[in-house]
């Protein structure tokens, strides 16, 4: 052992991850899938329990640091949103109530701000992480998926973010628009960048956009290959068209599942930013051992 023994744990909408720590050394690790939905406040502490009782020094006291949707409305407890600007590493724990004597449990705070309005809970965690490696790091993170993020970090601080609903709409629009009845799963790479530079120079033709792609099946039903990469095109150029006053003029770093980072890379890079792939394995456990360091040691440990 090289230190104190707590455990970091990653509460996502479907799934909890949990490391057994020893300072900073994993000891053991865990993961599970839930549904966080379908989880009442007090089904919480039997959730971890499940996955992580094992890890558990019988006779300690362990702390235990919690990111993401343990914190939120209807969560494990309800832990109120830190306002902007804000060094993610240095948000307090809320303790959380527990009925087994081996655990003390805290939930870090998401962020928000007021214009425009916006919230996350979770990824504030992965940007910790990021600025543990890179606190000089002066620029914007784009973290792609079903709520893509855009972050704006200075001088080791979140000064702003923005989100955009991408993957979810791109689910939308494939599994229950008028688009799913022309969908095939066969990609053009050409029409993937087409459509992204339409958009990012003409966002007004969107909605237009859109339903083309149901006429020109419709036209040419011989046609395949239309849809998916004109449509993937399409949403992250608008994406990028809408966030252009954070990323424009600033390195960008793209945390995200490889083949969606590409692709933002590559739409990114041809609208003339400097940009840069970053793997987001670990980064939400380096953000949890750098935030445990700075604050939640002494807040889970006190009496």
């Amino acid at each position: 052992m090289t230190g104190a023994r707590w455990l970091a744990t990653d509460w996502g909408a479907t799934s909890l991850r949990v490391w057994a720590m020893a300072g900073r050394e994993v000891q053991a690790e865990g993961a599970s899938e839930l549904d966080l939905e379908r989880l009442a406040p007090a089904d919480f502490e039997p959730a971890l329990l499940a996955l992580a009782d094992s890890m558990l020094p019988p006779d300690e006291v362990t702390p235990v640091l919690a990111c993401g949707l343990a914190g939120a409305r209807h969560g494990w407890v309800e832990v109120p949103y830190a306002p902007l600007p804000c060094c993610p590493s240095a948000r307090q724990p809320v303790r959380a109530p527990s009925t087994d004597p081996r655990l003390s449990v805290g939930i870090l705070p998401g962020l928000c701000q007021t214009e425009p309005p916006d919230v996350m809970r979770g990824e504030e965690t992965r940007v910790a992480g990021f600025l543990a490696a890179r606190p000089e790091f002066d620029g914007t993170l784009c973290l792609p998926g079903t709520h893509s993020k855009w972050i704006r970090l200075c001088g080791g601080m979140i000064l702003a973010f923005r989100t955009a609903m991408t993957g979810e709409l791109y689910r939308l629009l494939v599994r229950a628009s008028t688009l799913r009845r022309a969908f095939d799963d066969i990609w053009n790479d050409g029409l993937f960048h087409a459509a992204v530079d339409e958009v990012f120079h003409h966002p007004e033709r969107m909605p237009g956009a859109l339903f083309s792609l149901r006429a020109g099946a419709l036209l040419d039903p011989r046609a395949t290959g239309q849809i998916r990469g004109r449509l993937s095109g399409l949403l992250i150029g608008s994406d990028l068209a809408a966030m252009r006053d954070l990323w424009q003029g600033h390195p960008v770093a793209v945390l995200g599942s490889e083949r969606l980072s590409q692709l933002y890379v590559s739409a990114l890079s041809e609208h003339g930013a400097e940009v840069e792939t970053v793997a987001p394995d670990r980064l939400t456990l380096e953000g949890l051992i750098a935030t445990f360091e700075q604050t939640g040691a002494a807040t889970l440990t006190a009496p």
